[in-house]
């Protein structure tokens, strides 16, 4: 199983970008996905979610700006859409997928590889 992100970079205070996580390999389902940031010197926080039902909750510092969605072509994709940027959404950004792996019964955790965001002021 492999998680694929992608769409960091360097953006201005309010700003916009749109990170993308791509899941694949031998998934029978998918639970959650979510984003998570890290910034320099600071624990890994989660940032957005999504269910296999849709539902999606924020952190409270980026309700409002950030949206969670999954690409209606294929489920195993979800994107993150940050609007409004701000210096402190600097961060490597992670996608993490909770799965169930074919011929599993117990779901486990995946995680891509970080995606930088900065935000200049």
């Amino acid at each position: 199983v492999q998680l694929q992100a992608s769409g960091g970079g360097l953006v201005q205070a309010g700003g916009s970008l749109r990170l993308s996580c791509a899941a694949s390999g031998s998934i029978s389902s998918i639970n959650v996905m979510g984003w998570y940031r890290q910034a320099p010197g600071k624990q890994r926080e989660r940032v957005a979610a999504i269910t296999s039902g849709s539902t999606t909750n924020y952190a409270d510092s980026v309700a409002g700006r950030f949206t969670i969605s999954r690409d209606n072509a294929n489920k195993n994709t979800v994107y993150l859409q940050m609007n409004s940027l701000k210096p402190e959404d600097t961060a490597v950004y992670y996608c993490n997928g909770d799965l169930f792996v074919r011929g599993s019964h117990v779901p486990y955790q995946y995680w891509g590889q970080g995606t930088q965001v900065t935000v200049s002021s």
